[in-house]
């Protein structure tokens, strides 16, 4: 079995015009999402073996802030080119070629490819994703080139909203 937790990354900061997107850090917003929701996922004793993410300045923060909470040393984070501005089929790929050693992995993106990827897995997924959003999707693929293949199942689709205070 393997397990995927396709993560948006949490809210920008849209309030410095010169930035190109890729160089867009969090918001303060994004700051307490990104805690809240990696808190939620921590007490439900979900954890990663293993973290990718976009380059984005505010997907890499978001996935360092969950690899700080979950106690991962940050070296371990991946960092993949192809998870910004692209397809659905880069995800796909990029998920087809982790080692099969890792049982879970969280993978931080952007909308709408990150929501797009999360139905080709769940056909019956329609949402947008918010920002931190969290889709869980488990398939009893073995190994992770034969995840798309095989049946998934969506285990929580859960966002901040869901847990104000």
């Amino acid at each position: 079995m393997k397990t995927l937790y396709l993560i948006r990354h949490a809210k920008s900061d849209w309030g410095r015009a010169e930035l190109k997107d890729i160089d867009r850090p969090l918001n303060a917003r994004g700051y307490s999402d990104a805690y809240k929701m990696s808190s939620v996922l921590r007490e439900k004793k979900i954890a990663p073996d293993l973290i990718i993410t976009s380059p984005a300045v505010r997907a890499i923060s978001t996935a360092l802030i969950f690899c700080r909470n979950f106690q991962i040393d940050a070296s371990q984070l991946i960092i993949n080119s192809k998870l910004y501005d692209t397809s659905v089929k880069d995800y796909q790929n990029c998920i087809s070629k982790i080692e099969n050693n890792f049982s879970h992995v969280m993978l931080f993106g952007h909308n709408p490819t990150i929501a797009d990827c999360a139905e080709s897995f769940l056909t019956i997924f329609t949402e947008e994703i918010p920002t931190c959003g969290i889709v869980g999707i488990r398939s009893n693929a073995i190994k992770w080139s034969d995840f798309p293949e095989k049946k998934c199942e969506l285990l929580f689709y859960d966002f901040p909203k869901n847990h104000l205070a």
